[in-house]
């Protein structure tokens, strides 16, 4: 190593579902690890306003609950978590070198990626010039700002759907536009939104423009069937069109979808021996609180049993 790096034998990174899974199983493990968490501890879990399909909670449970309650969990169980950005990955033989932000480096043997996604743009005019001044992509966090107010929101899956039916309880007035004739949300979630009086849906309907001056006051909508332009006088909208892995600083190094994706099977190893990825990072069929913590966990394992492999001492080997 060089001067000022560090060795820890498993590194995390990603405080979300899967990467507190994964730190929680390898601490139980014996395997001496850390976990770097850039922002708070369970990533987009703790933006959801509920959580109603996680087993064992039929009445369902806020993100921050939940979220707190992993973190609360790893604490206990002895978890180290670190507040660091990751910059850089390089690979030193069998040795990975992790660079955060602030200049220190950290050598580990093993490394599970569990980073998460983040909200994708629409792109449009105003959405930059807005952001934070009634262009949001949490409701959750934002949304008791617009108490009795018009509001928008821009998606048809399950985000858009469940915080449109979230933000109806705080808003005068939600107007839901989506890009096609019908939702992907799931049904049961359409339905409940659908059943609230002060929701409205703008279907086959794209942003194109947000205004306004001092904050956002309309948006510019164009039929995507008919071309027809309108505006929509809002106070604010809320941005839910899909998100996108933030894997930027992986790349090159291990193989990735087009999307940005780590490639990595059930078992989470990826392209590269000794790098496991875990989470909405990873390439698979479904993204949900449930399958990362199943990645967590198996990626700890695999970490585990990759240890083992290269006869790494760990505490109860």
């Amino acid at each position: 190593m060089n001067s000022g790096e560090r060795h820890v034998p498993l590194v995390v990174i990603g405080g979300g579902p899967a990467g507190l899974t994964a730190a929680i199983y390898a601490v139980r493990a014996g395997i001496d690890g850390e976990l770097f968490e850039r922002g708070i501890a369970g990533g987009q879990m703790f933006t959801a306003d509920r959580i109603e399909n996680y087993p064992g909670f039929p009445e369902g449970l806020g993100g921050p609950e939940l979220s707190d309650r992993m973190r609360d969990q790893a604490l206990k169980l002895g978890v180290r978590i670190t507040h660091a950005e990751s910059e850089a990955v390089e690979v030193r033989g069998e040795m990975k070198a992790v660079r955060f932000a602030g200049g220190e480096t950290v050598i580990c043997d093993a490394l599970i990626v569990a980073v998460g996604s983040r909200s994708k743009k629409l792109g449009v005019p105003g959405e930059t010039k807005f952001s934070g001044r009634g262009v949001s992509y949490c409701a959750t966090c934002d949304g008791n700002f617009f108490r009795g107010k018009k509001l928008a929101v821009v998606g048809g899956g399950d985000g858009a759907v469940q915080e449109a039916h979230m933000l109806s309880h705080l808003a005068s007035e939600v107007s839901v536009i989506h890009r096609r004739d019908k939702f992907r949300a799931q049904e049961a979630l359409s339905r409940c939104a659908l059943g609230r009086p002060n929701i409205k849906v703008i279907w086959d309907t794209v942003v194109e423009r947000i205004e306004g001056t001092r904050g956002v006051e309309a948006l510019q909508i164009r039929n995507v069937k008919n071309g027809e332009v309108s505006q929509v006088p809002v106070d604010g909208v809320f941005i839910y069109v899909g998100v996108i892995p933030m894997t930027e600083f992986m790349n090159g190094l291990v193989d990735l979808t087009e999307e940005g994706y780590i490639k990595a099977g059930e078992d989470t190893r990826t392209s590269v021996p000794g790098i496991f990825a875990a989470g909405d990072c990873r390439e698979k069929p479904v993204h949900q609180i449930v399958t990362a913590v199943s990645d967590g966990a198996n990626a700890a394992k695999s970490v585990e049993s990759y240890l083992i492999e290269r006869a790494q001492a760990c505490p109860i080997f």
